[in-house]
């Protein structure tokens, strides 16, 4: 199947993936006095002494906002912020479908990160959670950051800690097939754009210690010229050794490679010189760093993919549909990195030992449990974290 030309012509005649329906009746004058007014008068008193009812009296207890700038959509890069509207729609169905999370498309017609911020604060109190979604690098983080300082509701940019999430799990599966502790391996990245750096944060805080990033100047270091700000933050918690040198050569010795980058960049040789029983996360879409087959023909033990036609998907579907479900449950003020190490090992143990295998380390998008297992480990991570409010 043509994929493109047949969405294209769904797309004509679906006219919109998503719609408002009503809950409530609206068939007689008594309907419209209790869902509208005079009755509506009452909710609003009580929302307006306490806010809080909000969450009680209205659907913003299960309401996420799906934002977009347009400037880095689905690997088509600064479309603008009409033309990604078909992808937050598309979210917004994935929400619906593997967490029950209604969600609403926003499109903002600005790239000015203060802007922005000021805009998503501004409708805040309408949502009950803001998913982020295909912002440029290295705005993204600082929209993240401030709106998280300013807002009471959670905030998730699922192109970064969505992709954190699936990675992270695929990952602890993968050592456990290969006998190699976190705590020991060296993983090398490609990428230090939103997803990279994400990872690397997770990665970390899950115990990880000896990553290098890579971006396409090469080994990312303390000290090396022209890093963005963002890069020189990752430069101070990576690298520890300082090492200088291309992608190839940091792979040298290396058990973990990482690619969120771009197509075709390493070849069999280059997986050749990692250490034995290399892992690779070749995750570049649609054409991966490596394609599974060179990486194996160079000696990698176990190969994941961003794509649906190799084994071992990482696919954020897996992620952020049950997060914001678990968050939501628990009404948190916060996605932290607890919930997303939980998450990440939600989705790991959902794989027995008995099933594991080297194309079996990641589960299936359409696995029926995922989606309320990791819920049910976000809501407890939040509440030992002190995020959730009920």
């Amino acid at each position: 199947m043509d994929y493109g030309k047949e969405s294209l012509k769904l797309h004509a005649e679906w006219k919109g993936k998503i719609e408002i329906s009503t809950r409530v009746p609206a068939a007689s004058d008594t309907d419209l006095s209790l869902a509208y007014t005079p009755g509506v008068a009452q909710p609003c008193l009580e929302i307006q002494k306490d806010v809080s009812k909000s969450y009680e009296l209205t659907g913003r207890h299960n309401l996420c906002a799906v934002i977009t700038d347009g400037s880095a959509v689905l690997g088509l890069g600064d479309i603008g912020p009409e033309a990604g509207m078909p992808v937050m729609e598309g979210k917004c169905v994935l929400f619906k479908a593997f967490g029950n999370v209604d969600a609403f498309p926003l499109c903002i017609k600005s790239k000015d990160v203060d802007e922005i911020v000021n805009t998503i604060y501004l409708i805040s109190g309408s949502f009950g959670g803001v998913n982020l979604e295909d912002i440029s690098s290295p705005r993204c983080f600082e929209i993240e950051r401030k709106l998280k300082e300013k807002c009471d509701i959670p905030i998730f940019h699922d192109d970064q800690h969505g992709t954190a999430i699936v990675t992270l799990a695929g990952l602890t599966n993968a050592l456990k097939i290969v006998g190699k502790s976190k705590e020991e391996v060296k993983v090398v990245t490609s990428g230090a754009g939103a997803a990279a750096i994400s990872i690397v944060r997770l990665l970390l805080s899950a115990g990880f210690r000896d990553i290098i990033m890579c971006d396409s100047n090469g080994a990312i270091y303390s000290g090396r010229e022209n890093l963005n700000w963002i890069k020189s933050e990752m430069a101070e918690v990576t690298n520890p050794e300082r090492k200088s040198g291309t992608l190839k050569e940091m792979l040298v010795g290396a058990d973990i490679f990482i690619g969120v980058s771009a197509p075709n960049v390493l070849k069999a040789e280059d997986i050749a010189k990692m250490n034995k029983d290399a892992i690779i996360f070749a995750c570049a879409n649609p054409t991966p760093e490596i394609l599974p087959d060179e990486a194996k023909k160079g000696g990698a033990r176990i190969v994941a993919t961003g794509r649906s036609d190799y084994p071992n998907q990482v696919n954020n579907v897996l992620a952020f549909p049950g997060v914001f479900r678990g968050t939501f449950d628990v009404r948190a003020s916060d996605i932290n990195e607890e919930m997303k190490v939980a998450a990440a090992e939600a989705l790991a143990g959902l794989i027995s030992d008995e099933e594991l295998s080297e194309d079996y380390i990641i589960p299936k998008a359409f696995d029926p449990r995922v989606g309320e297992t990791v819920a049910s480990a976000v809501a407890e991570a939040a509440k030992r974290s002190g995020v959730a409010r009920v």
